[in-house]
């Protein structure tokens, strides 16, 4: 069994998430360590969706999400790691490391948010609907193995978003630091997360 880092869930060996907490789990061997950044997208209230549509129209709103978050961040040269229920796990740095992925991460979170406007537009119309996203982002060391990311930064970028009100985007204190002078945000106050000691420092991007 592989015990969770940050919930102490067991899980199967061949498991790549903590079936407790949805986080990704070590992954075996050394694997190569990269600093990357890492974006968490997901569906505010998403449980009150599924209660205004049938479950067939439910899965084209959700198609259209995931592939508008996609092609945003796909054009600012990030990939996706991980469809995990109604959030995208993104990583900028892999396959290809950029000098500014820090700020690809976050221009695509400020795409993705003009992009659901658009699409809510559309769903709108159509079902009456519309998304509220809330996004996470934060830049660290991340172990590459398996075909998997693993590490704190993994989970701190998750803990970010869950914390993030809807229409939000919050970002770790790392990624601030290779930003700050091609962003303006505002401190929020320290943030207390599973997992972590100490309170986190989180800025709101503006």
């Amino acid at each position: 069994m592989v015990p969770c880092p940050t919930c102490a869930e067991d899980n199967p060996e061949r498991a790549r998430f903590c079936s407790g907490c949805g986080n990704p789990l070590p992954t075996a061997g050394s694997g190569a360590r990269k600093t990357v950044t890492i974006m968490f997208v997901d569906i505010a209230r998403s449980t009150d969706i599924g209660e205004k549509i049938d479950s067939e129209p439910l899965q084209q709103v959700m198609w259209r999400f995931f592939t508008t978050v996609r092609e945003v961040i796909y054009n600012h040269g990030g990939s996706v790691e991980k469809f995990i229920g109604d959030a995208v796990f993104a990583v900028f740095g892999i396959p290809v490391l950029h000098e500014d992925d820090a700020l690809r991460a976050v221009r695509s979170a400020l795409d993705i948010r003009a992009a659901m406007e658009a699409l809510n537009a559309d769903l709108q119309e159509k079902w009456g609907l519309r998304l509220r996203v809330r996004i996470g982002i934060n830049t660290g060391e991340v172990t590459v193995a398996g075909g998997g990311v693993t590490g704190d930064a993994v989970n701190v970028a998750a803990r970010l978003e869950s914390a993030a009100p809807p229409d939000e985007i919050l970002i770790g204190d790392t990624t601030h630091r290779f930003i700050r002078h091609s962003v303006t945000v505002t401190p929020l106050g320290p943030l207390v997360v599973q997992g972590k000691r100490d309170p986190l420092r989180v800025h709101r991007l503006t």
